[in-house]
């Protein structure tokens, strides 16, 4: 799991955007434990009463904690141990199984650039993390947008955990597409240099409606590091070169799916939706701390050179991603809520302890948000219908 280069020091052309460094570790985490605002938000969390009545004294016993808890971490591989430690917990306490498959047919030699769907902001990278502690393998690096970063102490925290840093905020043409090639030169790096696979989510954000494309936008800033190189690369030789693997992750259910319901019901009825100031914070505490069921990852198999179009790439990654999706009984309930496709509502798995959880959940949901609640869980099972008529199609 470490995160520190081979050979000697150079200059460092991704100091802003990449992980941190086992050198950089210590004084981050003094950082840490010192920042006022983390303190609190804490504090807040865990001694709610003595936040209120002692802040100072909440904060000091806050920042004791994090010393303690820290003591023995002198490098990113330690850091991700004390994680994998906190996420074995959360599985236990929040799953009710995690499976993964496909991992068995990547050979473990080199790296990879896994590219998957999106649903929850933190945990969706988490577990193919786990997923691959627990083959022995090394960890990713994670690709996060830095609108996910507006304090100090979520942004180092992130890049102690290997993520880096995505420009989404950036105004002018000039400053993305700079921005992009830097970013692009990373990855390629990382992947064909430093041997260090990386995740990274198909599209901008998380697909809040259930349905799963790839942004090809994601596919032509991949290939502009090699096709700068050399402007004659095919598209299809820059993509072979990262080694790019679908991933396909599964939640029977998400713990943020009325907030997300919230979200879709007001940009339909009024056109906007505003954010407030804590809410992908809480987004994040939400994923991990919810109950989500089970939870199926997926692995996909590498793409090769035979892609012309960054369309084709999106839509062979759409293809595994889509093929590899687990649709549980939570989806097929939806469906048959909705009412609107009987002919895809499959209930041969559906038990009774499995309706009436779905009915619960559904009963915690105010009546004008149930039709963006539902097609969360819906659209999967059509986009895989769709998906199964397209192949039927291509082979007729």
């Amino acid at each position: 799991m470490t995160d520190t280069p081979a050979g000697p020091t150079a200059p460092d052309p991704w100091a802003a955007i990449r992980p941190y460094q086992d050198s950089e570790v210590a004084d981050v985490l003094a950082r840490l434990a010192s920042d006022r605002e983390l303190l609190d938000a804490l504090t807040r969390y865990r001694l709610p009463r003595l936040s209120r009545s002692l802040p100072w004294l909440a904060r000091g016993l806050a920042s004791h904690a994090i010393r303690r808890q820290t003591r023995d971490v002198t490098g990113v591989r330690d850091f991700q141990l004390r994680v994998a430690y906190y996420m074995e917990r959360m599985i236990r306490t929040s799953t009710d199984d995690f499976r993964v498959e496909g991992l068995e047919h990547l050979p473990p030699e080199g790296a990879y650039l896994f590219i998957g769907n999106h649903r929850d902001i933190s945990l969706d990278p988490a577990f193919v993390n786990y997923a691959l502690h627990l083959a022995g393998r090394d960890t990713v690096r994670i690709a996060i947008g830095d609108n996910l970063l507006k304090k100090p102490y979520v942004t180092d925290l992130m890049r102690l955990n290997k993520s880096f840093i995505v420009p989404r905020a950036l105004r002018g043409k000039r400053a993305m597409l700079a921005a992009y090639q830097t970013l692009s030169d990373y990855i390629r790096h990382s992947i064909v240099e430093d041997q260090h696979s990386i995740w990274m989510a198909q599209r901008e954000g998380r697909a809040k409606d259930g349905i799963d494309r790839t942004d090809t936008a994601i596919i032509k800033m991949l290939t502009m590091a090699r096709r700068r190189e050399d402007r004659a690369a095919p598209i299809g030789e820059a993509i072979a070169e990262l080694r790019l693997v679908p991933v396909s992750i599964s939640y029977e259910y998400d713990p943020c799916d009325l907030q997300k319901a919230r979200e879709l019901h007001a940009i339909h009825s009024q056109g906007r939706y505003e954010k407030s100031k804590f809410e992908d914070i809480q987004s994040i505490v939400a994923g991990i701390t919810g109950h989500k069921g089970r939870v199926q990852l997926r692995f996909g198999r590498p793409l090769g050179p035979g892609f012309d179009t960054p369309e084709a790439v999106a839509a062979e990654i759409d293809r595994q991603v889509i093929g590899g999706y687990e649709l549980f009984p939570s989806h097929y309930l939806a469906l048959e809520a909705l009412g609107d496709a009987p002919e895809l509502v499959d209930l041969s798995q559906v038990s009774s302890a499995d309706r009436a959880r779905f009915q619960a959940r559904l009963k915690e949901v105010p009546a004008e948000l149930h039709p963006w609640w539902l097609a969360q869980y819906a659209n999967p099972v059509r986009n895989k219908a769709e998906r199964l008529a397209d192949c039927s199609l291509g082979d007729a």
